[in-house]
């Protein structure tokens, strides 16, 4: 759940794996200056950053693990035609400094909506991809009055959907990857624009523990009223059955939808051809997808 450093994290042995999957996500990493409104936030003892591309309906934007709102890069032109699209750096990630206070997705689904009250949002689309996509998720089932849809991009709802490789590399995430994970464009970033660059070590330790948490959101998914689309790749971190499942806990797949359509439920999955969870979230392809559902009518099929 951590984006570019799932296969091979910590040790020497595994560096150039890593190193490797990592580098997938440079292009994702930078973007031209002055080109957003930007602010902090004062929410639940944190300044949290946030920034302002385009107009129109609000969509907020949630990156992955160790990320930073500069993962939206690449796909930014398409989801802010006609949204206000507003990017957040979570806790402890990109600009937004940390506190102390463990990292969980429930705290920060609390502060998503905190930002929205701040910022005067009543109801905006919430899309999140891996661990924003858990948090976006978490905002879905804590405050469903906020959420009008949801996209949810190479997110498992269980933490046993991630395949057996992706969860022990996991479970070794911490600290001791600091040194290794400097060669790496993900550290480039955040130390460009972390308010403390030397917290890097702490970031790390506060991502591990929070992705070694065992978790089941399925009756949480259930009743999840907003209308939802899944995106994963056809070669993602999470695995093709798990998929399937949390489309299913949505409501999606349990019947042939009839020549009317009448038969859908208010979920959507897309499973995207040639992608991975490393590349899917600057994926020109992932944009196309997502676009169409946002513009698209609030489904009302069951």
């Amino acid at each position: 759940m951590m984006m570019m450093m799932l296969k091979g994290v910590l040790t020497g042995a595994t560096a150039a794996g890593m190193m490797l999957a990592i580098s997938a996500f440079a292009p994702a990493q930078t973007r031209q200056p002055g080109s957003v409104n930007s602010g902090y936030a004062p929410v639940n003892g944190l300044k949290l950053y946030y920034e302002i591309h385009g107009t129109g309906e609000p969509l907020i934007l949630l990156h992955g693990g160790l990320g930073s709102t500069e993962m939206f890069a690449d796909i930014m032109p398409v989801l802010s035609q006609g949204h206000r699209a507003i990017a957040v750096d979570l806790q402890a990630h990109g600009r937004t400094g940390d506190i102390d206070r463990p990292m969980s997705f429930d705290a920060m689904a609390d502060d998503i909506a905190a930002l929205m009250k701040y910022l005067g949002v009543e109801r905006a689309d919430l899309m999140g991809y891996s661990i924003g996509g858990a948090v976006a998720l978490r905002t879905a089932v804590r405050h469903p009055e906020v959420v009008r849809k949801l996209v949810l991009v190479s997110t498992p709802f269980k933490h046993d959907g991630w395949y057996p490789e992706v969860s022990a590399a996991m479970a070794q995430m911490g600290a001791g990857a600091a040194e290794v994970m400097k060669q790496t464009p993900i550290y480039q970033v955040y130390s460009r624009v972390a308010p403390k660059p030397a917290d890097f070590p702490v970031l790390l330790n506060k991502v591990g523990d929070l992705i070694r948490q065992d978790y089941d959101w399925s009756k949480d998914v259930a009743g999840i009223k907003s209308p939802t689309l899944l995106v994963f790749g056809d070669a993602d971190a999470v695995r093709p059955e798990h998929m399937v499942r949390f489309f299913e806990l949505f409501g999606g797949g349990k019947k042939d939808a009839g020549w009317d359509g009448s038969g859908m439920s208010n979920a959507r999955l897309a499973i995207l051809p040639g992608l991975t969870h490393y590349n899917i979230i600057s994926s020109a392809t992932l944009a196309s997808t997502v676009a169409p559902f946002l513009e698209g009518p609030m489904a009302v099929h069951k």
